[in-house]
């Protein structure tokens, strides 16, 4: 496939929202060049997780197709530290052997992209016997400071283009509501279905039983 800065970023989306135990970060949500403002950082690829666990945050990834586009991204306000940028975690994403692990900046990890659109991690903890070891240390030691007001705003403005949040909210509610009562429908029908059982399984004795006894008392005769 052409390892074009589109085709990257469709393919850093994909692997932001893929589970980590398949490579990726997990992501609940993941957008590709979308704006943290009216001015400022537009992060190639972002995703959001909110698990519960030590990763959750805010992971950017920045596809980078030539050497000339990620030599001058040092030189942005939200790289060179004028600014906070976006991303607790923050990855560069680019064709195999574009950019060096020698060549990141501190804390950023390094993904390749083969020919077939395959992700090779090349720094990073969710990979091979790492991921095993110690992707607790790796998230704790490379997790950066971000702008969270930007990534609200990146947050609010995609949540509002979905529509009427409370609407949403109280068709989910409704749902929730209606999968409880469905369980509970379930489970009175389990434990019907378990008395029955018993009852039927009880007249299926007696009846045997009285079967047996009459047969005894026929022999003694």
């Amino acid at each position: 496939m052409e390892l074009s800065h589109n085709n990257l970023c469709n393919i850093a989306v994909r692997w932001l929202k893929r589970p980590s135990s398949g490579g990726g970060h997990g992501c609940h949500i993941a957008v590709s060049e979308v704006r943290s403002g009216w001015n400022g950082e537009v992060p190639d690829a972002i995703g959001f997780r909110a698990a519960g666990g030590q990763d959750d945050g805010s992971i950017v990834v920045e596809v980078k197709v030539s050497r000339a586009d990620f030599l001058a991204d040092a030189k942005k306000a939200h790289r060179n530290g004028e600014t906070l940028g976006l991303g607790n975690w923050r990855y560069y994403m680019c064709p195999e052997g574009l950019i060096k692990p020698e060549d990141l900046p501190e804390k950023f990890g390094l993904l390749y992209v083969n020919k077939r659109g395959h992700v090779k991690h090349i720094v990073s903890p969710f990979t091979g016997e790492r991921y095993y070891k110690d992707v607790a240390e790796w998230i704790t030691e490379n997790r950066f400071k971000s702008n969270q007001k930007r990534e609200q705003f990146i947050l609010v403005k995609l949540f509002a283009r979905v529509g009427d949040a409370e609407q949403l909210n109280s068709k989910l509610k409704g749902a929730l509501a209606e999968v409880t009562r469905l369980q509970k429908s379930v489970n009175d029908l389990r434990k019907r279905n378990t008395e029955l059982s018993h009852r039927a399984w009880r007249k299926q004795f007696n009846q045997e039983e009285s079967r047996v006894t009459a047969k005894a008392d026929v022999t003694r005769r």
